[in-house]
């Protein structure tokens, strides 16, 4: 299974249930401080995890200015309770692709994947 790092802005009560579902997960929110999405992309990377997040800006940092990551996932139009599903489906679903370090943006009709 994939290891993920879930952004800040990802609700936390999504973290025990990907754990419960053998996810290797760490979630941003219980860092003592935010360190910037520059560091947390970095972090992600080094760790060799999955980035999960809401935010367009971690997009812009890997596509426009090339910073290196481990595959990303931003989620937009979900509602929190739909999360760890999504996530859990997107993850499954999207392995081979995010291993290779794809970056996919999904809501809850489509599937956008943009390969490395």
């Amino acid at each position: 299974m994939l290891s993920i790092l879930l952004d800040t802005c990802v609700w936390g009560g999504v973290l025990p249930i990907l754990i419960e579902l053998g996810y290797d997960a760490v979630w941003s929110g219980t860092w003592p401080q935010d360190p910037g999405d520059s560091a947390i992309l970095a972090i992600a990377h080094t760790e060799r995890r999955v980035l999960i997040t809401l935010d367009k800006d971690f997009g812009e940092l890997a596509i426009v200015k090339g910073l290196p990551h481990s595959g990303m996932i931003r989620l937009t139009g979900f509602r929190a309770g739909q999360l760890a599903l999504a996530i859990h489906h997107i993850l499954g679903t999207y392995h081979q692709e995010l291993i290779l370090g794809a970056i996919i943006t999904a809501n809850p009709e489509r599937v956008r994947i943009r390969k490395s």
